[in-house]
């Protein structure tokens, strides 16, 4: 009798030993898929991601695809394979995963586009973004305001970038802030000396610094040999470090001759290290670790059978559905707010800035 009792004690033991584990695999795996880590946002995106969905009980693959897309879509069938049940897709190229989708749809599997919206596919069930129109009204909003434009001063020459065109974001990031500024541009207190506007003509693939610094060094040359830039629509903060590199070549970012207003977005170290020193005069701040929570809560609702919590379901249409969206609040950061903002907000420590 005791020695029966001891052995239902010792499996007893086992069994709660082992319930957390198996109760966190019961969950199953969520694919994370990441366009690439020369960004440090998408680094922190990715980790946020892993560290919520584990704290919830699912097991993660993340990947990386080096901005490369046959590698995503390699990376996104090998997820597939192994039995993801959701999909986290954070896209290089939005129009390209239409295929790779169609495969993980007909296996169950759900898929939720993660910041860039996946375009040309039935088979995105939820997107989980930010505000994107709002960025750009924030970007161009920073310039107004330093420029003292409100309080009608000007005319101010100003050149205008534009992020991926393979990004719907991009289009999102320029359409808003040109919200704010063409009125200026049309009653000419902003100049545009090249001419170059709309995303045909000032979009930089893949988001890359390089471009947008060459890019810059031909603008100065063909179209600023005796006049001035006052400022620069940048849509993120990698091309604002490259076109302030361009700036400097030619003697800007001095007492003599201070950096134009340029903008930016994502509030990279790099950047907001650049804001302190007085050049980059602006970033948009946005919380990867908040958006990492509405992607998990997207992952819980789908994998229970239950409707994600969405706040738009009319702006993101990418041209075969209307894409439940939940979009969160971005916010501008400049020389004024950083440190609540980064550091009170325990996203930045203040030795990583200073």
């Amino acid at each position: 009798m005791k020695r029966t009792f001891l052995k239902t004690l010792a499996a007893t033991a086992v069994v709660l030993a082992l319930a957390p584990g198996a109760q966190a695999q019961d969950k199953g795996m969520v694919g994370i898929s990441m366009p690439t880590k020369s960004s440090a946002r998408w680094i922190d995106d990715g980790n946020n991601m892993v560290k919520v969905l584990k704290e919830r009980g699912y097991k993660t693959d993340l990947q990386y695809a080096d901005d490369d897309i046959p590698n995503q879509l390699a990376q996104i069938e090998n997820m597939v394979t192994k039995g993801a049940k959701v999909l986290v897709i954070a896209s290089i190229d939005g129009t390209t995963l239409s295929k790779a989708l169609q495969n993980a749809a007909d296996k169950g599997v759900k898929v939720i586009a993660y910041d860039r919206l996946i375009k040309g596919s039935k088979n995105v069930d939820y997107y989980a973004t930010f505000d994107n129109f709002q960025v750009g009204v924030l970007q161009a909003s920073s310039i107004v305001d330093a420029l003292g434009l409100k309080q009608g001063k000007g005319p101010f020459n100003i050149e205008l970038f534009g992020g991926s065109p393979d990004d719907n974001n991009a289009f999102f990031f320029y359409d808003g802030a040109m919200s704010v500024l063409k009125p200026y541009i049309d009653s000419g207190k902003l100049v545009v000396r090249s001419k170059q506007m709309g995303m045909d003509k000032v979009g930089t693939l893949r988001w890359d610094g390089a471009v947008a610094q060459a890019r810059m060094d031909n603008l100065l040359s063909a179209f600023y040999g005796n006049a001035k830039v006052d400022a620069v629509l940048s849509p993120y903060d990698g091309l604002s470090i490259g076109i302030l590199s361009s700036l400097k070549g030619v003697g800007y970012c001095t007492k003599q001759t201070p950096c134009p207003v340029v903008s930016g977005q994502d509030a990279e170290v790099q950047s907001v290290k650049s804001i302190l020193r007085g050049e980059q005069y602006s970033s948009i701040f946005k919380d990867t670790r908040e958006l990492a929570k509405v992607a998990a809560n997207m992952v819980d609702a789908v994998v229970s059978g239950k409707q994600p919590e969405v706040n738009d379901s009319k702006t993101y249409n990418n041209g075969v559905k209307v894409v439940p969206s939940y979009l969160l609040k971005p916010v501008t950061v400049d020389k004024s707010n950083w440190e609540p903002v980064l550091v009170g907000s325990g996203y930045y420590k203040a030795a990583q800035i200073k």
